[in-house]
């Protein structure tokens, strides 16, 4: 029997890998490759990191998210990019507030996620196999990574769950 150990030593290498990349974040797959039944990750995801927002529908599986450090912003959307839901989550050393520690979100969902906090890892959970070719459908109202537009979409979310929401908001954006 193989037993992988997620110490604290690895989430320090990886957030400093992630601090390292141009995309300001770094995964480190815990399944042995994209055939196994259940795909399970972590990722290392700073708090300049844009994730364009995007969903799951050509591959439609559940995909539940946890942290294992630090704070998080799930932002959920409508299918024309407005903001239907805001859900933060922590581990609980980072609370303040905040009661949940992860989410679990629905096929289909138009979705992203920020780290409120550096050196913040998520742990990613969907069945599998993973088809790389359909992983994720990337929002078209959404501006694409490594722009410009995106800096400003990016920030503007940061902003819209850093003042208009408190820790631990859960419910329709105004």
């Amino acid at each position: 029997m193989s037993v992988k150990v997620i110490s604290e030593d690895l989430l320090a290498q990886l957030n400093a890998s992630g601090r390292q990349s141009s995309r300001a974040r770094q995964h480190l797959n815990l399944h042995a490759d994209h055939s196994e039944s259940s795909q399970r990750l972590l990722n290392a995801i700073g708090v300049s990191s844009y994730i364009r927002p995007h969903r799951h529908a050509l591959d439609p599986k559940t995909e539940s998210l946890f942290a294992v450090r630090g704070a998080f912003a799930l932002v959920v959307f409508d299918e024309s990019g407005g903001i239907e839901q805001i859900t933060q989550f922590a581990t609980e050393k980072y609370t303040g507030g905040v009661s949940s520690l992860g989410v679990e979100l629905s096929p289909g969902t138009w979705h992203t996620v920020l780290a409120l906090i550096p050196d913040s890892v998520l742990l990613e959970i969907k069945a599998g196999p993973f088809d790389p070719g359909a992983a994720k459908e990337l929002a078209t109202w959404a501006p694409e990574e490594g722009t410009s537009e995106a800096v400003e979409y990016h920030s503007s979310l940061r902003r819209l769950v850093d003042t208009d929401h408190s820790l631990g908001y859960v419910g329709k954006a105004k």
